[in-house]
């Protein structure tokens, strides 16, 4: 039986692959983006997430916690009178979670969507996701991924998937690990794969200012994915200012190694340059 850990469930997402969708969020990922908006993402545990802003410190939760160090039990969440607590992390198996996905598959359908496999990063229970969808025949199945994985793991689940989403954050290697604690090797590799293959696949730029809104970066990005008869289109995803609003509700502190407050850059007219359709979103 294979088991997994997701943390979030959205309904009726129009920006996660064709048509509307639901987009099942999997906890852990490899990374560690500068930029990261879903901290709680991050790792592959549940765990307990508090808005202290608002918290009166009335005690009720230590009233029933009965551990030294917090194993994200839940025994708080329920007894926080103002709401402040919950669990980030829902432990399912493969065939529960593929039993809620069909349950609305019909559904969905009639937009001309599916489900969509996002995180953290899903490739991270690579088997998990794999049982999960072999439990899908008919449904449209898509994935947001950075791709990193070995290449054998990415071509046995893309084999299972009609779509793919997939970041290049940085196209230099050094950069790309100074900015997310890992190179792009695997990842160029991965992306080398879809473009040489006949699946529907669309690339991702996260503009990060001052990190690689760059013309060079741009160009180089475009030049390799230059030819690639599957791809759609490259889209630019801006920076967004409140990317860390969660980190202290999971106890974490957000200190990007860039400058928030930066303009960003985006030239679509580089990718034109060699044919490749591009969007803002």
């Amino acid at each position: 039986m294979q088991i997994g850990v997701i943390f979030d469930c959205k309904e009726f997402a129009v920006f996660d692959g064709p048509g509307m969708r639901q987009t099942i969020f999997l906890k852990g990922c490899p990374l560690r983006c500068s930029w990261c908006h879903n901290p709680e993402g991050l790792c592959r545990q549940p765990q307990l997430m508090v808005s202290r802003a608002s918290c009166t410190d009335c005690g009720r939760c230590r009233q029933v916690c009965t551990h030294e160090t917090c194993i994200a039990c839940g025994a708080c969440v329920p007894v926080c009178p103002l709401h402040l607590r919950k669990i980030a992390g829902e432990t399912v198996t493969a065939e529960e979670l593929a039993e809620r996905i069909r349950k609305n598959g019909d559904y969905y359908a009639r937009y001309g969507g599916g489900v969509t496999f996002s995180g953290g990063e899903p490739l991270m229970q690579a088997d998990f996701l794999l049982a999960v969808l072999q439990r899908l025949p008919g449904i449209h199945r898509a994935i947001e991924t950075s791709g990193y994985c070995e290449p054998a793991v990415f071509e046995t689940i893309a084999s299972e998937l009609d779509f793919v989403i997939m970041d290049i954050k940085l196209f230099d290697a050094e950069q790309h690990k100074r900015y997310t604690g890992v190179d792009n090797e695997r990842i160029l590799r991965n992306v080398k794969l879809l473009c040489g293959g006949e699946k529907p696949f669309v690339i991702r730029i996260p503009v990060i200012p001052g990190v690689n809104d760059t013309e060079e970066n741009y160009r180089k990005t475009a030049a390799f994915l230059s030819g690639a008869k599957a791809l759609l289109r490259v889209e630019f995803l801006p920076y967004h200012k409140t990317a860390g609003a969660k980190y202290g509700m999971a106890g974490m502190q957000y200190s990007p190694d860039f400058d928030p407050e930066g303009s960003i850059f985006i030239s679509q007219k580089i990718f034109e340059e060699y044919g490749i359709r591009s969007e803002v979103l």
